[in-house]
């Protein structure tokens, strides 16, 4: 909801946008000429805004949006969330009373509103009453099915380790692009056998043998050959290992408890937890959303994950720049970032001021004591403060500098080279703070403060 009856800024709503296009698309669509009967009410507990949107067709598109999360729904085929409507009739009301008017909402937006309040309050009564005491309705069952999973992973483990066996007696000039399809193969059979954890590990080693035969491709290859193989090993010897490594391991091998089971059964981290960074990637079967956390009083960092089908966005969208009261349950790992989002108790408000950060010693630092307790780790969330965007010779070879020039970071090879320069314009040569990914690659920058957030 929105307590404070505030309406949103521009800025603010398109920080909601899947996509440049969609940003582009809705601010088409931020006039009055193709909506009827918009409307907005922002009294407690009952944020809302609807309206009804002329599309191509003979009926006009119904779009409700709840400002408590937010929620989106559009009678649109667009695949995208929130799509262009909802972002057109967002900003719309960004633009005052005169242009979205306060009201009662109509007939079918108080209903899917209900409905999705109803779908809320169902699901936190059934993470409250699944406690720790209650338990599984058939743990007998339950497992069984959890001994018949980790015996065909195991299966897949031992199959890997024969795979990597006969590649290191072949030797690495044998994993060529040819060999893709051969790799691809195995990273099916892993996905057969219940581990997603390594066909994605099998599927980045497929990448790297197809990117060409150089002494640097080989290096990596190697790497991700010894990366495999200990993720393999750890897992075919779990009994053996610490329980928070051993956590770890089936976390990255792909064993997670679901959201229900981990909300229920893990203790919750209550915070004002500051939306850093939300990114979507798609692989064509899959869209994952990305979104950084750090609680204002904890000082933790956490990672929220959310899964839409190929070409559609997921439904959990943060608000960067926002600060959002909430109730967190970690992975369990031997480093906990991954999170769940549980229970709501304010809708995202404005910080004050942004996070306190570090020079680039301590964010590698941070990233070489994670990665002691994750080898596979591919990058940790880090702020710096006091640095300056360096582009190399030709534009290219970026870095991030503190003031002083004592120390830098390189900025990930192959990156968005539009969102350095935006952070170049951002610093205007003067230092800033920068949230971003410190991993083996370099470091990726997802936000910036100048004095606002901004996100790269």
């Amino acid at each position: 909801m929105n307590p404070q009856g505030e309406r949103w800024t521009a800025e603010r709503v398109l920080e909601l946008a899947p996509d440049a296009a969609s940003r582009t698309a809705g601010a088409k669509l931020a006039v009055p000429g193709p909506w009827s009967g918009a409307g907005a009410h922002t009294g407690a507990g009952t944020g809302a805004v609807w309206g009804e949107c002329a599309g191509s067709g003979g009926r006009p598109y119904r779009t409700v949006v709840d400002l408590a999360g937010p929620g989106f729904h559009c009678s649109c085929p667009s695949r995208k969330f929130p799509c262009k409507h909802a972002l057109g009739l967002l900003l719309s009301w960004s633009k005052g009373p005169e242009a979205v008017p306060e009201g009662a909402p109509p007939d079918w937006a108080a209903q899917w509103l209900g409905e999705r309040r109803e779908r809320e309050a169902a699901g936190s009564g059934a993470a409250a009453a699944s406690g720790p005491s209650r338990g599984p309705a058939d743990p007998e069952a339950a497992r069984r099915r959890a001994e018949r999973r980790a015996r065909r992973i195991a299966a897949g483990a031992s199959e890997l380790e024969r795979r990597l066996a006969d590649l290191l007696r072949s030797g690495l000039a044998s994993a060529d692009a040819a060999s893709y399809g051969r790799w691809e193969e195995t990273a099916a059979r892993m996905v057969d056998a219940q581990a997603p954890g390594l066909a994605a590990r099998v599927r980045e080693l497929a990448s790297v043998a197809g990117s060409g035969s150089g002494a640097r491709e080989t290096s990596r290859l190697l790497e991700e050959c010894a990366l495999l193989h200990t993720l393999g090993q750890g897992f075919l010897r779990l009994a053996e290992l610490p329980e928070p490594l051993a956590a770890t391991v089936r976390a990255r091998v792909g064993v997670t408890p679901d959201t229900a089971t981990l909300l229920a059964s893990t203790p919750l981290v209550r915070d004002r937890w500051l939306v850093l960074a939300q990114r979507d990637a798609d692989d064509g079967r899959l869209v994952t959303r990305r979104v950084w956390l750090r609680g204002r009083e904890t000082g933790r960092m956490a990672l929220l994950l959310s899964y839409g089908a190929a070409g559609r966005a997921p439904e959990l969208s943060l608000p960067v720049g926002l600060a959002l009261d909430a109730e967190l349950a970690f992975h369990p790992s031997a480093r906990p970032l991954r999170a769940a989002l549980g229970t709501r108790h304010a809708a995202p408000a404005p910080v004050a001021d942004p996070p306190p950060g570090g020079d680039p010693e301590e964010a590698l630092r941070a990233y070489g004591e994670a990665l002691c307790d994750d080898p596979w780790l591919e990058g940790w969330p880090v702020v710096l403060s006091g640095v300056v965007p360096v582009p190399g010779q030709g534009g290219g070879d970026w870095q991030l500098a503190d003031a002083d020039g004592r120390s830098a970071l390189p900025v990930t090879p192959g990156g968005d080279e539009s969102a350095l320069w935006r952070l170049t314009a951002i610093s205007g040569g003067r230092p800033v703070r920068v949230f971003g990914e410190c991993g083996h690659r370099g470091f990726t920058p997802l936000l910036a403060w100048a004095p606002e957030p901004v996100a790269l």
